[in-house]
């Protein structure tokens, strides 16, 4: 580009002093054309390096004249139930023609339990401009509104039990702001006629929470104020990390015939601890949904989490479409809880699963997950 301003301009030079020394009236047209040609260059020159270095890259338009997009997802903690919500919110995404690898960009962040770490990765998010941020659990869900609501950027939460509570919606479950998503509220009644089923002459039911996390809380208020109906007794225990957990479960289990799981992410991502403590003494553990039968607990009235994160997915694909607001749609839950067994559990507490819950359950596994 510089040879080339150089050359008109040396060649507009030359046709003056030409023209200065009696060149003809043609010479003269000829220089003044170069002269206005090099000088539109120039101009068009400056005007190009005067245009700004970054255009927002979300959203942009394909070849094809398709739209891409980049949203951030944050994960609070690493065990199989936000696991799988996250690979069901992909695959929602996919089902609505939003698919990772075409017109998808996915920037994925953990933080492993750590309320620190997840307010951190949300505003790393904030920062790279993202389309739409999912807060997959309580912590990183309110960690990711309270840094997108400055810039209006909607968020789409999952696993979160109690959207009111976490202040992430009204009481009647309208967003507080361009935020909307699904809950995992767990099916505490139902949860609590299996126990009683099972276990007809247990009493004393543990429960082990993190003080910090609200949904934690809501399902331990709504658990002490079932339990009576169906003569049990909730013995809790509240921890602050993960550090506490093994004291903690020790404690527990020696107050109780047996425990029962929330869908608290600190508790669930130790789980194995209390599972191996609570077989040494043999106290059956329930569960909240399908991963944690898995891997060793007796039963559960549960969730699967793939589907929630599909329904999840579904809702985002509508906000990044443009074809409604996050603030327009009110979150929601799966109301329907299915039976999830482990016959190899049951075998070594020395425990018969009814028939009654089997012949309906949605899955009974046969071995413990590794």
């Amino acid at each position: 580009m510089k040879k080339t301003i150089a050359m008109l301009l040396t060649a507009a030079v030359s046709a003056s002093l030409l023209a200065g020394c009696g060149s003809s009236s043609k010479d003269q047209t000829t220089a003044q054309a170069s002269s206005e040609a090099a000088s539109k260059e120039t101009a068009g020159n400056q005007e190009t390096s005067t245009k700004p270095s970054y255009e927002k890259e979300t959203a942009d338009s394909q070849p094809d004249g398709g739209v891409s997009y980049t949203i951030g997802i944050g994960q609070f903690a690493e065990h199989g139930s936000l696991d799988n919500c996250r690979e069901g919110f992909l695959e929602g995404l996919a089902e609505a023609g939003i698919e990772e690898g075409k017109n998808l960009t996915v920037l994925y962040e953990n933080s492993q339990a750590d309320g620190g770490t997840a307010s951190q990765i949300a505003t790393n998010f904030a920062g790279k401009d993202v389309d739409l941020m999912c807060g997959i659990a309580t912590p990183i869900a309110q960690a990711e509104y309270g840094v997108a609501k400055k810039s209006g950027t909607p968020v789409i939460f999952t696993a979160v039990t109690d959207p009111v509570a976490a202040q992430l919606a009204d009481a009647s479950g309208t967003p507080v702001g361009e935020i909307t998503g699904t809950s995992d509220k767990l099916p505490v009644e139902q949860q609590l006629q299996m126990i009683r089923e099972i276990l007809p002459d247990a009493k004393r039911i543990g429960i082990m929470y993190t003080t910090s996390e609200v949904n934690s809380e809501s399902a331990i208020a709504e658990y002490k104020a079932l339990a009576p109906g169906y003569g049990f007794e909730i013995v809790d225990t509240g921890i602050s990390s993960s550090a506490d957990i093994s004291l903690a479960a020790d404690t527990l289990i020696s107050k109780v015939d047996c425990i029962t799981n929330l869908t608290d992410n600190t508790v669930v991502a130790s789980l194995p601890v209390i599972l191996d403590k609570a077989a040494s003494k043999n106290i059956p553990v329930f569960g909240s949904e399908i991963e944690q039968v898995k891997i060793g607990c007796l039963a559960a009235m549960g969730l699967d989490y793939i589907e929630l994160g599909k329904q999840t997915g579904h809702m985002a694909a509508q906000v990044l479409k443009g074809e409604k607001k996050a603030s327009e749609m009110n979150y929601e839950t799966i109301k329907e809880a299915a039976f999830y067994g482990n016959s190899k559990v049951a075998e070594n507490l020395g425990i018969t699963l009814p028939e009654s819950l089997t012949a309906d359950a949605a899955d009974i596994f046969t071995e413990i997950a590794q």
